[in-house]
């Protein structure tokens, strides 16, 4: 994922700090912000990724930029080496 958008010359923060954690990646694109966390599950997905972002209020430093704010959590399998889960959630 990281180089993909790195690739298309996107605005990207990687392991993003703040006083919760670190954001393992965000990426500011036409008008909006995409805060992306990214999880290794053994084989089925669990929602960890997002609920991370969720319970550790990630979202919460870009709020006074006043846009649309999407987060993304992906799981991946630990023996497919594939991602299995993808879950978004959008704030406005």
């Amino acid at each position: 994922f990281y180089a993909y958008f790195g690739a298309l010359g996107l605005d990207i923060t990687l392991e993003d700090a703040s006083s919760h954690g670190r954001l393992d990646m965000a990426v500011r694109f036409n008008g909006q912000i995409y805060l992306f966390e990214f999880k290794v599950v053994e084989l089925t997905p669990e929602g960890r990724a997002l609920q991370q972002i969720k319970d550790r209020g990630y979202a919460d430093k870009y709020r006074a930029e006043g846009l649309p704010i999407h987060l993304i959590g992906v799981e991946f399998s630990r023996e497919q080496r594939t991602v299995v889960g993808f879950g978004v959630e959008s704030q406005f």
